[in-house]
């Protein structure tokens, strides 16, 4: 058995088979249901009940989708140009830390001017930390996944040091945690007396943004370029380094939104707890979407549903919510190989 590239997949070879890899999530999670003593109708109608059923759940939904998008378009933008970036959790961080500096009385400004600065300064600060990577891949030929995993570690272990020492809020009865953002640094909400700000209504623009930049683009077609065959690239006369720091610096800055985002637009204040792995799940969503930039809104929308319905389910059905997880390493797994077989035929020998 061989695995043969597939010069040319036809529309049907595209969409079949994430389909198939979606049903085979669905037929996993069925059983779990099954093995855990609930009903998997009444378990899947209680998530989407859970995550749909009204105005709230709605709304918690596209906020629990907000630090997705921007993750997953983080992953996305990189993995196009085969920059393997495991590193967004980082960049997050990154962009919030940066976030909590500026908003808490470094600057007296006005709304108008500290919000963008605000996220201009988050940007920079997740680019700066994937840049770092980008170089050590493109000088010295170090595996990026190894560089850009460590970071995350790393630089959170540093968010412990901050929260602990210069950054901690000295009205803040001993928790690690910052002081809180001014009112001028705080994104406002899109529905008064709930949670949704308008951070999602950016995560949008993003998305629209990193798809003209993909599609309309020279930079685009470039980073498409090196995706598919870098040593082909370079022969055809594209940078393929200057590319892949462009694409790094993109792709940190995404993921350093996410970090204002949250920051600005929820927490108010950094802890160390900000994110519960929308660095790592951004990398789910981006493989759900295929990497398309829209797709992964739809993609982030799907995934932020699954955990927002899973706890509502959890109570009401018994069912334990652990089953949203596996739910989404399945499609992830089941996704990858769906990929696999859009751009591989299987022959036998």
């Amino acid at each position: 058995m061989r695995l043969e590239p597939i010069a040319a997949p036809s529309p049907a070879r595209r969409i079949v088979p994430p389909l198939l890899a979606l049903l085979a999530t669905f037929t996993v999670a069925t059983l779990l249901a099954l093995i855990a003593g609930g009903n998997p109708f009444s378990v899947f109608g209680l998530i989407v009940k859970g995550a749909f059923g009204s105005k709230f759940a709605l709304l918690e939904t596209l906020n629990s989708a907000t630090p997705l998008i921007f993750t997953g378009l983080a992953i996305a933008v990189a993995f196009r140009a085969k920059l393997w970036n495991i590193g967004a959790e980082a960049q997050l961080y990154a962009g919030a830390v940066l976030t909590v500096v500026l908003g808490t009385g470094a600057l007296g400004l006005p709304a108008y001017l500290m919000l963008p600065l605000c996220a201009i300064a988050a940007m920079f600060a997740g680019a700066t930390l994937l840049l770092g990577p980008a170089l050590l891949k493109t000088r010295l030929g170090v595996d990026e996944v190894v560089t850009t995993l460590l970071f995350n570690f790393i630089f959170l272990l540093f968010v412990s040091y901050l929260l602990e020492g210069p950054l901690k809020d000295p009205m803040g009865m001993g928790w690690p945690k910052s002081a809180r953002l001014l009112p001028e640094a705080r994104l406002p909400r899109l529905v008064e007396g709930l949670r949704i700000h308008w951070g999602f209504g950016l995560a949008l623009v993003a998305a629209l943004l990193v798809w003209v930049i993909n599609t309309r683009t020279t930079l685009g077609y470039e980073m498409r370029a090196v995706g598919q065959n870098a040593e082909a690239a370079r022969f055809a006369g594209i940078p393929v380094t200057r590319v892949i720091l462009k694409t790094a610096l993109l792709s940190g800055g995404l993921a350093g939104l996410a970090g204002f985002s949250e920051v600005s637009g929820l927490k108010g204040a950094l802890t160390s707890d900000l994110s519960p792995g929308f660095g790592y799940t951004g990398i789910v969503v981006a493989m759900l979407a295929l990497l398309h930039p829209l797709g992964v809104v739809l993609a982030a929308l799907f995934v932020a549903a699954i955990f927002v319905g899973a706890d509502s389910m959890s109570r009401a059905a018994g069912v334990p919510s652990y089953i949203a997880d596996i739910m989404l390493a399945s499609a992830l797994l089941f996704m990858v190989l769906a990929i696999l077989l859009t751009k591989f035929r299987v022959r036998r020998d």
